[in-house]
């Protein structure tokens, strides 16, 4: 979570026009409506996942995508495509028209080859080549705070999902007919361009093994909204069908497998610390210099825009906004910012306490959601002239704060030596020596659990694969 002001409601951005022929090796240039919508889209789609993550590894990524994406006949030019390599920490990539292409640094740091990142980036710029955009809807939401009551007031359920993640549903309203037809056209992108055409399933498996590990991790709970291409069952049916369509093209397509490995050394992995580290169910964050802990079985996502919370019996986020030293005048604002305004959350009686050091004005009211009654509170908490953090409450309706008491009790300021404590994780790319076994490598990465299980999946193993004297491979460990 960046400090950002959150209180403005919902960003919508109108669905992109996409190309007119849903046979995308017709199309032969990218239409000045599309250049202008994405144009448009593009600085918030960068806002909502942290940026753009500006170390070496941005103009490979660049260079890759463009060479790629040019198969898709969406334009004969690699340069009318601009393609960015995104400060997040969620396995995501995506497209959208206009010549605009998106991969994470979380989902680089899973891949093991140059052709699974082309694969990845191939399959997304399929889905808008074959027109998949328009097919699932005119409108698109793409998050601020607002977006998690928003759907409530309105009854809109597909979109009260926690802020932060309302830019990850642009990419996850494909059908499975879709995804699959994405798919295939990866593949084909991949032969086209030279490389293996069975990275794509490759990379399939390495992401369906990290979503059971993400939810072997977090007590069954994966810990984003969704991982990209699971948005369905029947992951390992999937990678056979990525298989068997690879398998009808000639395999003698190229890896480029260590110039790849060699890219990632020093990646970023996991949260950046300039937006927040979780660490289990504490969110710490060192400019900032605050924490607080949540429910056990209650998950984080720290987003762009805030911190959300979600499990059995609530939803909740932390984030931040405008402050001119008037509490209650705070709160009703979040309030008003729920429903842009509308009066579709009704205000409650502002109320005053202190918890630990601070200032809080807080209140609870009920609004309205398509299945019924729902409380909603808000908590502010003042932290300087200039400064206050709220927590916003979703439960349902009679439960007030719900299960949410510990976690308003636990915010507290950090100490200057406490937040420099605080450090974020890399990759390091080492190379195998003799004697080296995968267990003997695990125990070097920096979690304190799963070690093993982690170092697999980063690496796409087996669990009986042996290593190699001389192979490079990846450990995750605390920057330096």
């Amino acid at each position: 979570m960046r400090k950002v002001l959150i209180l403005s409601g919902v960003a919508a951005v109108a669905a992109l026009a996409v190309p007119a022929s849903i046979e995308a090796q017709r199309v032969r240039s990218i239409s000045q409506s599309d250049r202008q919508q994405g144009a448009q889209a593009h600085p918030q789609l960068l806002q909502e996942f942290g940026g753009t993550y500006d170390g070496p590894q941005a103009a490979y990524v660049r260079q890759v995508g463009q060479r790629i994406a040019v198969q898709s006949g969406l334009s004969n030019s690699g340069s009318d495509f601009t393609v960015s390599l995104l400060n997040s920490p969620v396995n995501n990539a995506f497209a959208i028209p206009g010549g605009y292409v998106y991969v994470t640094r979380q989902l680089l740091g899973l891949m093991n080859d140059e052709a699974e990142l082309a694969g990845v980036l191939g399959h997304e710029v399929g889905h808008v080549a074959a027109r998949h955009s328009s097919s699932r809807g005119r409108t698109s939401t793409i998050g601020a705070i607002g977006s998690l009551l928003l759907g409530v007031v309105t009854g809109n359920s597909q979109i009260a999902q926690i802020a932060g993640q309302a830019a990850q549903l642009y990419t996850l309203r494909f059908s499975r007919s879709q995804e699959l037809q994405a798919d295939d056209l990866g593949i084909r992108y991949l032969v086209g361009a030279g490389y293996d055409p069975r990275a794509l399933a490759s990379m399939l498996a390495s992401l369906a093994a990290q979503t059971q590990l993400d939810a072997q991790a977090r007590g069954g709970d994966a810990r984003s909204l969704a991982e990209w291409a699971s948005t369905h069952p029947d992951p390992a049916g999937r990678v056979r069908r990525a298989e068997q369509t690879a398998a009808r093209y000639p395999a003698t397509g190229a890896l480029n497998r260590e110039a790849f490995i060699r890219q990632l050394d020093g990646l970023r992995y996991g949260d950046d610390p300039r937006q927040g580290v979780i660490d289990g169910r504490t969110f710490r964050h060192p400019d900032l210099r605050l924490q607080f802990s949540v429910p056990q079985g209650f998950t984080m996502s720290n987003g762009a825009r805030a911190v959300s919370v979600t499990g059995q019996g609530g939803q909740a986020q932390f984030g931040t906004g405008s402050y001119r030293g008037d509490l209650d005048s705070y709160v009703t604002g979040v309030l008003r910012g729920l429903s842009g305004g509308s009066g579709g959350v009704p205000q409650g009686q502002v109320q005053r306490t202190r918890i630990g050091n601070f200032p809080v004005a807080y209140t609870t009211t009920r609004a309205n959601s398509g299945s019924g009654q729902v409380d909603v509170s808000v908590f502010a908490y003042e932290f300087g002239p200039q400064t206050a953090y709220h927590f916003l409450l979703l439960t349902p309706a009679g439960r007030g704060v719900g299960p949410f008491g510990p976690m308003l009790e636990s915010l507290q300021r950090l100490s200057a030596s406490e937040a420099a404590q605080i450090r974020g994780r890399e990759i390091d790319v080492v190379t195998v020596g003799a004697g080296d076994t995968p267990q003997r490598l695990a125990a070097r990465m920096a979690y304190p659990d799963l070690q093993l299980q982690r170092f697999l999946v980063l690496n796409g193993l087996g669990q009986n694969d042996r290593l190699v004297p001389g192979q490079q491979v990846k450990l995750v460990v605390n920057s330096r």
